[in-house]
């Protein structure tokens, strides 16, 4: 008998657990989309979640790409206008890993 409740324990454990392994992969990547206005030293990339502004990015005259997160006073620099883009949906907690 107490190996039938040892094994019914662990049955249970093992269905709640993909239960909630299930639930993780509900989590819905944001759809992110990405617009720009004219500036005056060119293009000034625009970070949406929806109708919120996540943040904005854009090439400075060194090449660099300026990343500035709405919820941040900081600018962070980035090689690639990607990496900007990756920084300002981290910054904002928007960011998900794909566990597939």
């Amino acid at each position: 008998m107490i190996v039938q409740d040892e094994f019914d324990n662990q049955a249970s454990a093992q269905a709640e657990f993909e239960e909630y392994v299930d639930h993780l992969a509900d989590v819905v990547a944001p759809e992110i989309e990405i617009d720009s206005v004219p500036d005056d030293l060119g293009e000034l990339y625009r970070a949406w979640n929806g109708s919120q502004l996540l943040g904005t990015f854009y090439q400075n005259l060194q090449g660099k790409w300026v990343a500035q997160p709405c919820n941040s006073d900081k600018r962070h620099y980035c090689d690639t206008s990607n990496s900007a883009l990756i920084l300002i949906i981290a910054v904002n907690g928007l960011l998900v890993a794909d566990v597939a």
